[in-house]
């Protein structure tokens, strides 16, 4: 069997104990997670947060913390209401 086979082998049997609906649940749960993840770091990094940035990019909470931070945490400043 050459190396990637054997590799191939070898990953699918550690994931075999799962069925297919948990195998695509966790999938979904770790897509949600990466999109809202990916959203946060963003705008924390526009805002030049490195704290914030720093903190999100380690701490893993399916979304939560960087729902909140998007949505309560952060104060945009180009939301702001432009006096004319």
């Amino acid at each position: 069997m050459s190396h990637w086979k054997n590799f191939y082998y070898n990953w699918t049997m550690s994931w075999s104990f799962l069925s297919p609906l948990e195998i695509f649940i966790i999938s979904l749960i770790l897509m949600w997670s990466l999109v809202w993840k990916g959203l946060a770091l963003w705008k924390a990094a526009r805002q030049e947060k490195k704290w914030w940035f720093i903190g999100l990019l380690l701490i893993n909470t399916l979304g939560i913390l960087e729902i909140l931070y998007i949505y309560v945490l952060s104060k945009d400043k180009d939301s702001a209401p432009h006096d004319s």
